[in-house]
């Protein structure tokens, strides 16, 4: 994994420079007497402890620190009670806004912390006597500041580090196994099936395929965010190279081929995200439940009941409805003068499906089911030319608009690099 490391330290190197000269400046321009009438020694010291703070902005050295994790069915009280609060600063705490400690919301397995004052600095008012600190999720948390006659609480967030990350691999069983695998994020694997879900089936990806991939991810305490963008892929899929290469344009960050054409085309490659083809396209194949041969115009996509289906492309619903000898529950789609698809067998619809509503790529109208002649939950899905049935897997879409012809020549910088990079890793 590569990480960016060095300008983050030369930058250290230089604010600490700048410090060290500026205290040296004020050395030189104040003289001793000065020095010690304007700056009290508990001042001198607070300042120094406050420079050295945990995730939490906590000062070090300050405080002796208990932790643990919230057990199950655990209350706040049960865990203030042991740490040594008395039942009114527990009380008072629980009359904390919801926006800072929701007692509803104590989830078992999430860390708290306790922090309390240690003798050596128990004369120094400015910290209080003690803190407790509950992590609501990976990044946020609530801090509670507990003195004899005072408590005060604030939200806050650890710090996120972003890593410049990369992965390549070959896929033997699926290309999610294959993230497992290279001990990169699998999450990889639902971010590549969108940036290329206009080019590439992945219903039909294959044993030996390969790909690379650049992107970056927030950490918090060596825990993953999360993916933030991809800065550069390659897949090879039916002995063919696809680039992803981001660039903006028109102030909307979008991905290109390498020669400049939008990845994003006008139908996607495939109404679910992940399943398996369970009968294609076919002018006679044999219907398991009628006993006799007709064609399927259309392929069949085996899921779970309840996976959405999302329409391939923008267009107006011409029908919703039920057939009881055939498709059950379909929604038709017309995207243009020109295409059409539909949708059969779901076991409902999407919120607001109705005849004569706009729909936009990638919305869902409904949801695999097993309704009308159907001997499992599947999508049968179809794709018509002209008003004629074609297979559609094998629609090659028209792409949206390219890299303008103004912005090439920064295109060209950008696509340079990130080809060059990819094909340097492994």
């Amino acid at each position: 994994m590569i990480k960016r490391k060095g300008n983050r330290f030369t930058g250290f190197l230089l604010f600490v420079g700048l410090i060290g000269l500026s205290l040296i400046q004020s050395a030189c321009d104040t003289t001793p007497s000065q020095a010690a009438a304007s700056t009290p020694i508990e001042a001198t010291i607070a300042d120094t402890l406050v420079q050295a703070t945990d995730i939490y902005g906590i000062p070090l050295d300050i405080y002796h620190i208990q932790e643990g994790k919230v057990g199950r069915n655990q209350t706040l009280s049960d865990l203030l009670q042991p740490l040594g609060l008395t039942l009114q600063e527990i009380y008072h705490i629980s009359q904390l806004p919801d926006s800072l400690v929701n007692e509803r919301k104590i989830k078992q397995g999430n860390r708290y912390l306790f922090y309390s004052k240690a003798d050596t600095v128990s004369e120094l008012p400015l910290f209080a006597e003690s803190v407790f600190i509950y992590e609501k999720d990976l990044l946020n948390f609530v801090a509670i500041s507990i003195d004899p006659d005072t408590l005060w609480a604030r939200n806050g967030q650890k710090p996120v580090k972003t890593r410049l990350q990369v992965a390549s691999g070959t896929i033997e069983t699926s290309l999610w196994e294959s993230m497992l695998a290279t001990d990169a994020n699998p999450m990889l694997a639902i971010e590549l099936s969108e940036i290329f879900a206009w080019t590439i089936d992945f219903f039909g990806i294959q044993q030996g395929d390969r790909y690379k991939v650049i992107y970056e991810e927030s950490f918090v305490d060596s825990n993953s965010l999360g993916i933030d963008k991809i800065t550069g892929a390659w897949f090879y899929h039916n002995e063919n190279d696809f680039w992803a290469i981001p660039f903006v344009q028109d102030s909307v960050r979008s991905f290109f081929d390498e020669k400049g054409n939008s990845l994003r085309k006008a139908f996607l490659k495939a109404p679910l995200r992940f399943s398996r083809i369970s009968s294609g396209f076919s002018h006679s194949r044999y219907h398991p439940i009628l006993k006799i041969r007709r064609p399927h115009h259309g392929v069949d996509y085996a899921a779970p009941t309840g996976t959405p289906v999302q329409t391939v492309g923008d267009g107006v619903i011409t029908k919703v409805g039920y057939q009881r000898n055939g498709g059950g529950n379909y929604v038709k789609i017309k995207h243009n003068s020109v295409y059409s698809t539909t949708y059969m067998h779901l076991s409902g619809f999407g919120k607001g499906v109705r005849q004569g509503v706009y729909v936009k790529q990638g919305d869902i109208i409904g949801y695999v089911g097993s309704s009308g002649l159907a001997t499992g939950p599947h999508l049968d899905f179809r794709f018509y030319k002209n008003g004629s049935a074609v297979n559609p897997l094998k629609v090659e879409a028209p792409p949206v608009e390219p890299v303008h012809e103004t912005n090439m020549q920064a295109y060209g910088w950008t696509r340079a690099f990130t080809i060059s990079w990819l094909k340097l890793l492994e």
